[in-house]
């Protein structure tokens, strides 16, 4: 028998919701130096350690896998003890990480650091920090976790900003113990913040709707998580190869790398634009059409990367790009919290996330293999386009698999 219990408008969706809100994009933009900072000193690193293109990406494909694991493993660990926990570990082993990083003496030992200590540490900033915030929602749950996944593209315009500054005066061992730094010392007090537990109404089932969400599918949820997954990797794969390789990309091309890096700026600026626009389409048309709109406007952008190389046709089209996919991401965790039931958010929220950085993971080393295989780009960005057409298939399936539930028999539940 499930309790019918109404939100509480005081609580959820109220002044304390958005204060708390706000704290979480401070601190997942802090954390997120971690997604960042190894992507703007990838060229760096390359010189430093003697390494082909594949061999720089290693770093980035460990942080990655790093990221995916933290956010299913804390999403467990948010479930049972809150955020606060997570988030402080976060600031410690990110500082740990950047400074081990910063005195490696080979890329196997800067790779490790970036895997298990910034990549963990990364994690708890990003889909722990969406799920505990979609307990403070309902009404506009789709806009505040969207609005939390802002923090990882805001973190994307002022990390490589910094960086880039930093590495006009110092060079990347130095920058990376600035960034520990700053993210052990801000960190913290940011978090004991936090320290008030989510409503209670936030795990009951209001009336009308069934136990395990407000919609359903013809697919039991294992089988709905699992396609989430997959779809995951699918689209992240392709929004990897821009994200990951466009400062080596402008360096090929002999732009060098501040224009590669203001190019990382731009598209993720660009990406909080349709992450807050996709906020308000969820809360309108539900988290699968929205995901299925922004996988369709991203593949339309990488297609626009194979015959457009010039600087100014560069800018422009990173700027679409950014417009293009800055929704899909968060999308997920709209989706779990429409089909999948609200106790189980952090392990479940943390499973999809971790797929989508499995995908980035891979699409970062795989894009490099291929540049080194092929001596250029372009078939890399068909590879990121064949792995998007994968998601979209599988967001259509789901689209027309599912059905609201009639009331009378959500009702009957």
């Amino acid at each position: 028998m499930t309790i019918a219990t109404a939100p509480d408008p005081f609580i959820q969706d109220g002044p304390y919701a958005w204060f708390r809100l706000a704290i979480s994009i401070l601190l997942s933009t802090l954390g997120g130096a971690g997604m960042w900072a190894v992507v703007v000193v990838l060229p760096a690193v390359q010189a430093d350690f003697g390494i082909d293109r594949a061999g720089a990406s290693l770093p980035y494909t460990a942080t990655m896998l790093g990221f995916a694991a933290g956010n299913y493993l804390l999403g467990r660990v948010v479930d049972r003890f809150g955020i606060v926990p997570p988030v402080i570990g976060s600031a410690v082993s990110l500082g740990a990480g950047f400074a081990l990083a910063a005195i490696a003496p080979d890329v196997w030992l800067f790779s490790l650091a970036q895997g298990v200590l910034v990549g963990l540490g990364t994690a708890a900033t990003f889909g722990p920090l969406i799920a505990d915030i979609s307990h403070w929602f309902v009404k506009r749950r789709g806009l505040a976790v969207a609005c939390a996944a802002c923090g990882n593209y805001l973190a994307g315009v002022l990390w490589p900003t910094f960086i880039q500054w930093s590495l006009a005066t110092h060079d990347w061992r130095e920058t990376y113990l600035m960034i520990a730094a700053i993210c052990l010392i801000t960190m913290v007090p940011l978090a004991l913040i936090l320290r008030r537990p989510p409503p209670e109404t936030a795990f009951a089932t209001a009336p009308g709707t069934p136990a395990f969400g407000a919609q359903t599918t013809g697919l039991s949820p294992s089988a709905l998580q699992w396609l989430l997954v997959l779809a995951g990797i699918g689209c992240c794969v392709a929004m990897s190869m821009p994200q990951v390789h466009i400062v080596a990309y402008c360096v090929d091309l002999g732009f060098g790398v501040a224009p590669g890096a203001d190019m990382l700026a731009l598209m993720t600026g660009a990406g909080i634009i349709s992450r807050l626009a996709s906020g308000f389409v969820a809360d309108k048309i539900g988290g699968v059409k929205t995901l299925l709109i922004g996988s369709v406007l991203q593949c339309a952008a990488l297609f626009l990367y194979i015959p457009f190389n010039g600087l100014a046709s560069l800018y422009l089209v990173s700027l679409i790009f950014g417009l293009s996919q800055g929704g899909i991401v968060p999308s997920y965790a709209v989706i779990v919290r429409e089909y999948l039931p609200a106790r189980e958010a952090g392990q479940r929220v943390g499973l999809v996330i971790m797929s989508t950085i499995l995908g980035m993971a891979i699409g970062g080393w795989l894009s490099g293999w291929i540049y080194d295989l092929t001596g250029s780009y372009s078939m890399a960005f068909l590879n990121g386009i064949a792995w998007n057409l994968l998601n979209m298939a599988i967001m259509v399936f789901i689209l027309f698999s599912g059905r609201r539930r009639r009331p009378s028999i959500a009702a009957a539940q």
